[in-house]
């Protein structure tokens, strides 16, 4: 694959963009930390991660919020950049993270361990086994032996995340009442355990750092396959890099908390019509925004009916459908 036919050039504009976007996300961050049972000043925050003092506010935030908000953070931004390379993948603006299965995969491989009474991490690698499997079955199903086909990948996933559905119902049906409440919160995104996995941060750095490098390729992906060949893309090689990237991150994204909607589908468009399609700038600014928008939906997720605690994919889904709504009437006014 020829990479970097031109250099990467970053503009001042550039810059500006991505300091404007971490602003946001650092203040959204302030702002979770800030929300809870508890309530804390934002201007407080800083003094209290950097002390190491034994008040409860200390701990509050240093050991419950901030693991919390790192882990929303990763989550939120792994599962923006996965929603942007499938839209690459499949040249689709409907496909996201979980449109092959995977999270369906992941959710019957969780809920089996759950049901046979594995807790703690043991779930979490249960949910990653099968996301991977799933990952498997649609990459050897849908083109392992012969050419890459969008259309028949995209079939493959949908036929497996049916499948694996029927096996979800299966198991709520015969899980004890105990167990329901758990399996329930898995499935629409939890992040209520506030543990961090430093590997969800390291997936995540690498992977962005893997897209910017190949940023200018699939700019002209997106464009079609023939194009791309035209101008001397080696098509087979990044489709499956692409599809190798975008599994990764969703199978670790659902690994640390479950099934959240809307982020993957939602923030890379959000994210195209306010700094546009080119890729060198729309893959921080996916990760960026993803990010955010997760940390305030935990954080609103977590105080709406405090104490109670909702799962945070109920929370994204009530943003992201109106979101959604707006974005495509938006496009359709540009386009007439």
């Amino acid at each position: 694959m020829t990479f970097f036919r031109r250099p990467l050039v970053f503009t001042s504009y550039y810059f500006l963009v991505i300091f404007i976007f971490v602003l946001i996300a650092f203040l959204t961050s302030l702002l979770a930390l800030s929300m809870g049972s508890v309530p804390i000043s934002p201007l407080e925050i800083p003094e209290l991660l950097l002390s190491s003092s034994d008040e409860i506010t200390h701990k509050i935030i240093k050991d419950i919020r901030l693991p919390r908000v790192i882990s929303g953070f990763c989550v939120g931004g792994m599962l923006a950049l996965a929603g942007c390379l499938m839209q690459v993948l499949l040249r689709n603006p409907l496909a996201e993270p979980y449109i092959l299965g995977i999270s369906s995969g992941a959710s019957a491989f969780a809920l089996f361990a759950i049901v046979i009474g594995i807790s703690g991490i043991w779930v979490n690698f249960s949910a990653f086994a099968g996301a991977a499997i799933t990952v498997f079955l649609v990459f050897y199903l849908s083109g392992l032996k012969g050419k890459w086909n969008p259309l028949r990948t995209l079939l493959t996933g949908v036929v497996l995340a049916a499948g694996w559905g029927a096996v979800v119902s299966f198991l709520l049906s015969i899980s004890q009442v105990t167990q329901i409440h758990g399996m329930l919160f898995w499935l629409m995104g939890d992040l209520s355990l506030g543990v961090f996995n430093p590997a969800s941060a390291i997936v995540l750095i690498i992977c962005v750092l893997f897209c910017l490098f190949i940023a200018k390729e699939l700019n002209l992906l997106a464009l079609g396959k023939m194009s791309a060949q035209s101008l001397g893309v080696s098509a087979d090689k990044l489709t499956y890099l692409i599809y190798f990237l975008s599994s990764l991150l969703t199978a670790t994204a659902v690994m640390q908390a479950g099934s959240i909607g809307f982020i993957g589908l939602i923030v890379p468009h959000l994210s195209r019509l306010i700094v546009g399609g080119d890729h060198v700038i729309l893959i921080p600014v996916s990760v960026l925004l993803g990010g955010s928008l997760l940390i305030i939906s935990d954080a609103l997720a977590r105080t709406i009916l405090a104490p109670q605690q909702l799962p945070v994919g109920v929370l994204t889904a009530m943003l992201g459908v109106p979101i959604f709504l707006i974005l495509l009437n938006s496009i359709n006014k540009t386009q007439k």
